[in-house]
């Protein structure tokens, strides 16, 4: 039961929440995290506690779950993760994003635990850029994994790809040809954050440019999806797949958010690069907290404000984007 549906002071409307369930990721990717993991593994919300969690969002008329990370993957119990969330009323979509990790042996169980759309990260088109900026020589696996993903029957299946100046940049006309075979991708322009200041200077690429090179060979924008993400997406008369972009740096681009995210220690982020978030963890110890859960969400909402401070190279409390999911 849909008791009301989180709207906010601006009236933007909340049907999608992205979940990070860990912060741990086994890639390192340059413009992630190019050490590595250095945190400490442990201390991420339990099961019942999403359980909680999801119920009280479903019944603030929340339709969509992403399960993000760092690599959602790597929680030995996701299986039960996606099962619980799949299960709770309310819920129509549960997504997923994963860098890949050993997909082709794991999709199916994904999707039998009710996962029913994915979004796969793959940054390069060859075995060698792939590597490159994910610091692993997996690229056959994670394409096999996509593939795979496809043919089971996960909808939408989502490539997602940063756009990174001097790294992959000069492989954007490879990419447009590949979404023109029917894959759905999306490019994602490179943002701040708190540990990656010389880098982005270095790779921030504008999307701009990826718009002109789609408008000037036929693609045309399509309308955007109640549930969908931040993208704009472009679709061709000729092709069956699709492109899409989110482009943070753009204008307006906060006029239509339609997401909030939970950390994997409970805390509520009213924006990516917003504060440190709000601690929910003390209303998901008991079924019987539900209420003040609910409660203190509404209340918690109308802190949110207007747009991000990118412009500005204010990050907020973000170091990078395996914190709260990015």
């Amino acid at each position: 039961m849909v008791d009301q549906i989180l709207t906010d002071r601006f009236g933007r409307s909340f049907p999608y929440l992205r979940l990070s369930i860990t912060d741990v990721c086994n890639f390192k990717c340059t413009y992630c995290l190019p050490d590595g993991y250095k945190g400490e593994a442990d201390g991420f919300l339990g099961v019942d506690e999403i359980r909680r969690l999801i119920a009280g969002f479903a019944e603030l008329g929340t339709r969509k779950v992403r399960l993000t990370g760092g690599e959602p993957t790597l929680r030995k119990d996701f299986l039960d993760i996606a099962r619980v969330v799949s299960q709770t009323p309310g819920i129509e979509t549960v997504a997923m994003t994963t860098n890949g990790y050993k997909l082709p042996d794991r999709a199916q169980s994904f999707f039998d635990a009710g996962v029913n759309a994915i979004n796969v990260s793959i940054d390069g088109l060859t075995p060698e850029r792939f590597e490159l900026i994910t610091g692993k020589n997996r690229f056959e696996e994670v394409m096999d994994g996509l593939k795979l993903c496809q043919e089971i029957g996960f909808s939408p299946v989502k490539v997602n790809a940063v756009l990174l100046k001097d790294l992959n940049h000069s492989e954007l006309d490879a990419f447009i040809d590949w979404a023109s075979t029917g894959v759905n991708l999306r490019f994602i322009e490179l943002m701040e954050t708190g540990e990656n200041g010389a880098y982005f200077e270095k790779h921030h690429l504008s999307g701009d440019v990826l718009v002109k090179k789609l408008e000037a060979t036929g693609w045309v924008e399509a309308a955007r999806d109640a549930l969908g993400g931040p993208a704009r997406v472009w679709k061709h008369p000729n092709h069956k797949g699709s492109v899409g972009l989110i482009a943070p740096y753009s204008k307006d681009f906060c006029t239509t958010c339609n997401r909030l995210r939970v950390s994997a220690k409970g805390g509520l982020h009213l924006c990516l690069f917003g504060d440190g978030g709000h601690d929910l963890r003390p209303y998901l110890q008991k079924d019987s907290d539900k209420d003040a859960l609910k409660e203190t969400i509404c209340e918690l909402l109308d802190l949110k404000v207007a747009g991000h401070g990118l412009h500005e190279h204010d990050t907020g409390a973000t170091p990078h984007f395996a914190s709260i999911g990015g």
